[in-house]
């Protein structure tokens, strides 16, 4: 009996078809920058007045999480490199239009709705962080506006993450891919003659 050639195998064992080739995307800076945000913002948003202490030290974790990732998206990975994901407002009105018809093309990396997003995170996420510390000190302890804008960032923040998860859903389904999943193993479908690289 002759064996069979291992590209036939594999082909048997799926049902005639080979599983799509994954590359690597997000590197385990990213991923891990990334998952320790949510539990932070999390943990921070659920606390808020109530247990200061840790409230006040998720602060100061995600306001360096924030610096690390300026840092990482000026010297980092390829597809981590703000130069990789920054568009323009005509393209990024483009790939939204072509998301609500789902006709979006793909990207490996983020794409312009998803490069948007993770700015205006950074920058809100940034406002909260700030304002937190200025509550801290003597100056600006008790100042209203601080507080007010305080809250009010936290609170758009939660915003921009349901958009955030929303747009996640929507592109893995457009595309058949879970980019949660992604965001864990750091992989991706490699990229077809159609897609963005």
């Amino acid at each position: 009996m002759s064996e069979i050639a291992p590209h036939l195998m594999d082909r048997t064992e799926t049902g005639g078809a080979r599983p799509p080739e994954t590359v690597r995307v997000w590197d385990p800076l990213v991923r891990l920058f990334h998952w320790s945000l949510v539990a932070l913002f999390t943990f921070a948003f659920l606390t808020g007045d109530e247990w200061k202490g840790p409230h006040e030290l998720a602060g100061y974790i995600v306001a360096g999480l924030i610096g690390f990732r300026v840092v990482w998206g000026v010297f980092g990975s390829r597809h981590a490199r703000f130069a990789s994901f920054l568009y323009g407002p005509s393209t990024i009105a483009g790939f939204l239009g072509d998301t609500v018809r789902m006709k979006a093309r793909r990207y490996l990396g983020h794409n312009p709705a998803g490069g948007l997003m993770v700015i205006a995170l950074l920058v809100t996420i940034a406002v909260i962080s700030g304002t937190g510390f200025l509550m801290t000190t003597d100056a600006y302890w008790g100042v209203g506006w601080v507080g007010d804008l305080h809250e009010a960032s936290a609170f758009a923040a939660l915003g921009l993450i349901g958009l955030h998860i929303g747009g996640v859903v929507v592109a893995s389904f457009e595309h058949g891919e879970n980019l949660a999943r992604a965001m864990i193993t750091g992989r991706k479908r490699a990229a077809g003659p159609d897609d963005i690289a």
